[in-house]
């Protein structure tokens, strides 16, 4: 059971949701609105610093409903590029990551959607302890609001891509969304998020129902059934030819061509074979291919690629008519890859808890 399950979210409540709330404890209307604006665009850490918030309605709103913010436990610095990697604790103890990324076009912020993941992803080290649970949508947006504050600049891309399968948390991340694009709170655009699944095919088409604007990256990382299934246990339930045909589903709904994210992993998926049956696979597709140089994980002994193959497998694609571009390395001086920092933290803890049984 989730901390504080027998009390509602107040801030992942819309403003609609939170008007119906304030006028059941017979408050004024528009403390509403002062109240989102508070949680939202001032981004109040607690109900103390809500300075046109009247004492008594604080503490009724304390008793009854929970109020997120995240503690931060650490944050490392790149001396490489600036980029920054969070490690925030929720309520309940758990740990989620976040990064702060620099680039020519506005700051992105890359969060967590869950604790840790049951996807399983060979190359990954955030499946490496399994899931924990979902976040709250409050949890997620709370994750961007500590990093505004903290860096004291604008957030104006938002990566749902760190631990966890968003796609395996639906509706927070439906809610997380509409919260987030809302223009009453800091009114990010649809157009500056991207959400990133594994291939969770019927959770891809209710979200092409939804025709938003967002971008859906799909995590691919082989060309072929057989050599997914060596990396990603998802590819034994859903067989690619329909996660493919999922992709044109969304594109032809919204309109928004899907990127597929391929981590390059030395020796395994960045031949010129596979390069090959990666342009027959994506032949006529709308699309944008990411070419990720995997991270190195300790408990994993799987190794970067070569500077040459990842070049050769650029070249590949580009001679194919399919647009490539090999995803900037940020923050390879400090714990960069998914849930490696999460990880090192509490390592020491789970060898302590075998310990003591």
């Amino acid at each position: 059971m989730e901390l504080g399950a027998d009390k509602k979210d107040i801030k992942s409540l819309s403003l609609e949701e939170l008007q119906a709330e304030i006028a059941a404890i017979g408050e004024k209307p528009f403390r509403a609105k002062q109240l989102y604006e508070w949680f939202h665009k001032k981004l109040a850490r607690s109900y103390a610093e809500m300075t046109n918030i009247p004492q008594k309605l604080k503490e009724t709103l304390a008793d009854g409903y929970t109020y997120t913010s995240l503690r931060l436990v650490e944050v490392q610095t790149s001396q490489l590029d600036g980029t920054k990697k969070y490690l925030f604790a929720l309520a309940d103890g758990n740990l989620v990551e976040s990064v702060w990324m620099q680039y020519h076009h506005g700051n992105s912020v890359c969060i967590s959607s869950q604790v840790g993941c049951r996807m399983g992803c060979k190359f990954c080290a955030s499946t490496l302890g399994g899931l924990e649970r979902g976040l709250t949508p409050s949890e997620m947006l709370d994750q961007i609001y500590a990093i505004a504050r903290d860096t004291g600049e604008r957030v104006s891309n938002v990566v749902v891509m760190g631990t966890g399968e968003p796609l395996d948390n639906y509706d927070s991340l439906l809610k997380f969304i509409t919260l987030i694009t809302d223009e009453n709170g800091l009114n990010i655009s649809q157009r500056n998020i991207t959400v990133s699944t594994c291939g969770i095919v019927e959770n891809m088409r209710c979200l092409a129902d939804e025709r938003l604007q967002i971008t859906l990256a799909l995590s691919l990382h082989g060309a072929t059934q057989e050599k997914r299934r060596t990396l990603m246990p998802i590819a034994e339930k859903y067989d690619l030819e329909e996660v493919i045909a999922a992709c044109k589903a969304y594109f032809e709904k919204t309109g928004r061509r899907v990127t597929f994210e391929y981590s390059l992993v030395g020796g395994v998926n960045d031949t010129r074979q596979d390069a090959q049956e990666l342009c027959r696979l994506l032949k006529g597709l709308n699309c944008h291919v990411n070419l990720i140089p995997v991270n190195p994980v300790k408990e994993r002994e799987y190794v970067e690629s070569k500077k040459e193959s990842i070049a050769r497998f650029k070249e590949i694609l580009e001679q194919n008519h399919i647009n490539a571009t090999v995803r900037r390395e940020m923050g390879r001086d400090i714990d960069g890859a998914c849930g490696q920092l999460r990880r090192r933290y509490e390592m020491p803890a789970r060898i302590a808890s075998r310990l003591i049984e």
